[in-house]
């Protein structure tokens, strides 16, 4: 791991995901923070958990990862949790328990200030089910300087006015096919092609980049009005938690430090690949690891 003096700051869900025989913290903007602090970037999260054990146990979890837990406030509502269900494949469906403390996030000045000063905003729309979280999130994102948007299409937690605010509001913006093209749908695309509705979105919203993951098929990122591809990494999946949100992390630490794009999105997926191969959704990666695996006969 390289340290820069890049600043990060995630908002939005820290959670246990429950599994059948385990659990594990979770949440997509925690696991983003997880992997930008594992490249090096320093990482905040803003959140809340519950007056509990579980809420406990999360902020240790945390602090051992080295992620700046001074703005995961503590409130009466339970710790958030997650009922994960894996099928034959490792492919994950949630029960996202509600309401719960990250609901109901509540900001101060020092939360203002320390998104105001970030280099990266992320943040999912998953965040937005609940009101005042919800709130929270619309007066940061005034005053943050790169917004990253990561869609999470969770039923019934969505509607499209929201998520229509969400992809304006952001610079760059994270789906998976199958979300891009039904909110493509929902807005009026006339086109097919996944190229086609990612220009689509980039017209309605204004973002800068666009990356659409297409599962073990890799992904395709828009940057600087250029496409770039990587077409997957063949491994056998474990479970699907936490790999996209790995994903998402690693690509844009990589394009914050200025890397090639092409290089960016591969290394991105092979860390998307490698977290998937894995138990949970941080799982400890070394760059050894990384290149090992992108490169086996180097």
């Amino acid at each position: 791991m390289i340290k820069t003096n890049k600043i990060a700051v995630c908002f939005g869900e820290v959670l246990w995901d429950v599994f059948k025989d385990s659990k594990k913290i979770g949440g997509a903007p925690m696991n983003a923070a997880v992997r930008m602090g594992a490249e090096g970037i320093d990482t905040y999260m803003i959140s809340a958990v519950g007056e509990d054990e579980p809420g406990k146990e999360i902020l240790k979890s945390l602090k051992k990862l080295k992620i700046r837990i001074d703005s995961i406030a503590t409130n009466s509502y339970p710790t958030g949790e997650v009922l994960v269900n894996l099928d034959g494949r490792g492919s994950a469906t949630y029960d996202i328990l509600y309401p719960r403390a990250w609901d109901k996030i509540r900001i101060t000045e020092k939360e203002y200030q320390l998104v105001r000063s970030a280099d990266i905003f992320l943040y999912g729309s998953l965040a937005c089910r609940d009101e005042l979280t919800r709130n929270s999130l619309a007066s940061l994102l005034k005053v943050a300087q790169y917004k990253v948007l990561d869609i999470n299409l969770r039923v019934p937690y969505y509607n499209f006015d929201i998520i229509k605010f969400l992809l304006k509001e952001s610079d760059f913006i994270k789906f998976n096919d199958d979300e891009l093209f039904e909110i493509s749908e929902i807005m009026g695309s006339p086109f097919f092609s996944l190229e086609q509705n990612i220009k689509f979105i980039q017209s309605i919203s204004g973002a800068k980049s666009i990356c659409v993951t297409k599962g073990r098929h890799g992904a395709v990122l828009l940057h600087e009005s250029k496409y770039y591809y990587n077409s997957g990494f063949r491994t056998e999946v474990k479970d699907t938690v936490g790999a996209g949100d790995s994903f998402l992390a690693t690509l844009i630490v990589q394009l914050l430090e200025k890397n090639k794009p092409q290089d960016a999105i591969d290394r991105a997926c092979a860390v998307g690949a490698l977290v998937a191969a894995k138990d949970g959704g941080n799982p400890i990666l070394s760059t050894r690891e990384i290149s090992k695996f992108m490169n086996p006969i180097s």
